[in-house]
C-alpha cells in the first residue's frame, strides 16, 4: 500500500467519526432580533444599545427613543 491508500483510509475513518450537525446560525439570529421599532417595524438585535436606537429614531422618523421603542425606553 502506498501513502495514497493510507490517506484514503484516514479520510474514511474520519468521515465515520465526524458528527454532522446543523451549522447554520439563522435560527439563533432570528430569535435575538427582539427589539422592534414601532414606527417602521425594523428589527434590532437584543444587544443594541440606546444610542444606536436613538440614532435610528431621530434619523429615520424624527422621533424620540420612547416613541419608537417604548419597551427599551421603559427598561
Amino acid at each position: 500500500m502506498g501513502n495514497g491508500a493510507k490517506a484514503q483510509q484516514k479520510r474514511e475513518r474520519n468521515a465515520k467519526e465526524a458528527k454532522k450537525g446543523p451549522t447554520s446560525q439563522l435560527a439563533s439570529i432570528k430569535s435575538s432580533l427582539s427589539i422592534v421599532c414601532q414606527t417602521c417595524r425594523a428589527t434590532f438585535m437584543n444587544t443594541a444599545k440606546a444610542p444606536q436606537l436613538t440614532e435610528h429614531a431621530q434619523n429615520k422618523h424624527n422621533k424620540t427613543l420612547a416613541e419608537c421603542f417604548p419597551t427599551v425606553a421603559a427598561a
